[in-house]
């Protein structure tokens, strides 16, 4: 069974590989490092580290040495973040010294979620309805953004062969949650946030219309919602049935029902794409919410073409994780990797208890394996209920 953390490489650097191996592999019982080879910034508190107990990191870099030569011709190419110079490359550490550690490596690559990047290349972001852009976000229909994500998994697996690469966000974000310093004084509900998400920028314009799509009429609707929800007193749910009816919620609305119908398309196609150019000895899955829908992912077509999915069930009761098992396992079929993301969050998780319920009841309704978030965030005793839910599926 597959038993890893998402950690963070100064992680690593702060505390020494043998300690970090001491804790996974002895203290947790896990056997393998998911270790974030490319990642956005953010602020974060590290109790686990004896100095630096607050962490910037630089945005949008990637934690190895990116080969040069397969990245010459690019226009959107990676920064590899100083610390990888200044404390050295942790993926190489990891790689080489899997007989060492006893723990397989696997590579938590954030594809198309780059603020930095998307600051440099305006022209290949989403946007929205009102030709808004997000600078988040590089969109997955364009073809640079796309031969980026295409390139840097290429990179990772054939210079460092690890045993898997997590893939996150290689699709369409929510508007909401994915900038510094949000302003919102509407309220957005979760129908205003998806309609201010949706992308009609010109990569998926030309892209949607060359499959005959009605690009033009589902952007006005669009547009249409996003003004009147912006001149409420206090925000209305339009469509009573989302998100649960998926995107029938928008049936109502041809041009825009199919719009979306065909949003999945440029996200398929571009996981395709990563898993034919990666090298084969290393799998290659998805990380992916309960409504994956939302950013454009159809998992049972995803499941076709990769390795498999880790589904996050952060925050929710054991029926409710096994439920989404359940159904992620019927959807990417009996043959492909699943796995569940459990976060070790207080007061998210009170105890060992609640995250070894969570644990079984995934385990249970069809996962081959756990990912734990993250070594780093979480005090050294957690690791003893990381162990006691590890004993629970084991």
């Amino acid at each position: 069974m597959h038993l890893s953390m998402w950690t963070y490489p100064w992680d690593i650097q702060d505390q020494g590989l043998a300690a970090l191996a001491a804790d996974l592999r002895g203290r947790a019982g896990l056997n393998t490092v998911s270790l974030a080879t490319s990642y956005h910034a953010g602020r974060f508190l590290q109790p686990r580290s004896p100095q630096q107990k607050a962490y910037f990191p630089e945005d949008g870099t990637v934690y190895f040495r990116a080969d040069e030569s397969l990245w010459q011709d690019k226009l959107i190419r990676p920064l590899m973040a100083g610390n990888v110079t200044e404390r050295g490359d942790m993926l190489e550490a990891l790689t080489k010294g899997r007989e060492a550690t006893g723990l397989k490596v696997s590579c938590w690559t954030v594809c198309l979620h780059n603020s930095r990047l998307g600051m440099l290349h305006p022209d290949h972001v989403t946007r929205n309805a009102f030709g808004n852009p997000n600078y988040y976000n590089l969109c997955p229909s364009s073809p640079a953004a796309r031969d980026y994500a295409v390139t840097l998994v290429r990179d990772i697996t054939t210079n460092y062969r690890p045993d898997m690469v997590e893939l996150e966000s290689p699709n369409f974000m929510g508007f909401a949650h994915e900038y510094h310093h949000e302003k919102d004084g509407v309220g957005l509900n979760a129908e205003d946030d998806f309609l201010l998400s949706l992308c009609f920028c010109d990569h998926c314009t030309a892209r949607a219309e060359k499959d005959g799509v009605p690009v033009e009429g589902a952007r006005r609707s669009v547009a249409r919602f996003i003004a009147e929800l912006c001149e409420r007193a206090v925000p209305e749910r339009q469509f009573p049935d989302f998100p649960a009816a998926g995107i029938d919620a928008f049936r109502d609305h041809p041009d825009l029902h199919a719009y979306l119908t065909w949003r999945s398309e440029p996200v398929t196609s571009l996981i395709g794409e990563i898993k034919a150019a990666a090298d084969p000895a290393t799998r290659i899955v998805l990380i992916d919410l309960k409504d994956g829908w939302l950013g454009g992912v159809d998992l049972i077509a995803v499941g076709k073409l990769c390795d498999g999915a880790i589904l996050c069930c952060y925050d929710m009761e054991p029926d409710a994780v096994g439920d989404v098992i359940r159904t992620g396992r019927a959807a990417i079929g009996p043959g492909k990797f699943l796995g569940v993301g459990l976060r070790v969050f207080y007061p998210e998780v009170s105890g060992p208890a609640v995250l070894a319920a969570r644990a079984k009841a995934a385990v249970d309704a069809g996962a081959d394996g756990v990912n734990f978030y993250n070594y780093g965030l979480i005090p050294a005793k957690r690791l003893d209920w990381v162990q006691a839910a590890v004993g629970a599926i084991t």
